[in-house]
């Protein structure tokens, strides 16, 4: 008989359009996908990339879900994002946008899903990525790098001192 436990997918979340709307409102379309277990706090950060655009709020989410990490990808996140009024410009992957939401890590699994890398390579080398993960499951340790997400957070910090806590923002 297959297993039919929930898969642990945890999203990272960024907007920098409206971000006071839309991140909450795409951690509401996320729990019609599954169970919203946690929800990081909200950090701001300046853009990168592209720098003559507002800073973006970014967030974490733990969703337990009957999903497959393809299926919660493709077709999940591609249908919130559209519906929150995501436009991607194909000349500048680093414009402004409603809401970006990544899947990072999906349970303990080394994958890929379509272009998308899991673990999100970003995890280790943006505070604005680990941050918030880290608020979700500090012990959580990277399948390929070994470290917890807490010690990858406090790696970016301490040399990414950018990253900022919105407390007057809440999912």
């Amino acid at each position: 008989m297959p297993d039919e436990s929930p898969a642990r997918a945890y999203l990272a979340l960024g907007s920098n359009i409206a971000p006071e709307t839309n991140l909450p409102a795409a951690v509401r379309e996320l729990a019609a996908c599954g169970r919203i277990v946690r929800a990081s706090r909200v950090w701001e950060t300046p853009p990168e990339g592209f720098p003559d655009q507002p800073h973006y709020l970014n967030a974490a989410v733990l969703l337990e879900t009957t999903l497959s990490a393809a299926d919660l990808h493709d077709v999940a996140i591609a249908a919130i994002e559209h519906k929150l009024g995501r436009v991607r410009d194909p000349r500048n992957r680093n414009a402004p946008r409603t809401i970006d939401i990544d899947l990072a890590l999906f349970n303990r699994d080394v994958l890929q899903v379509g272009h998308r890398r899991i673990p999100d390579p970003d995890i280790l080398t943006r505070a604005f990525v680990a941050v918030p993960l880290a608020e979700l499951d500090r012990d959580y340790v990277h399948p390929e790098d070994g470290r917890t997400l807490a010690a990858i957070a406090a790696a970016l910090t301490a040399t990414m001192p950018e990253i900022r806590l919105r407390p007057d923002v809440r999912l």
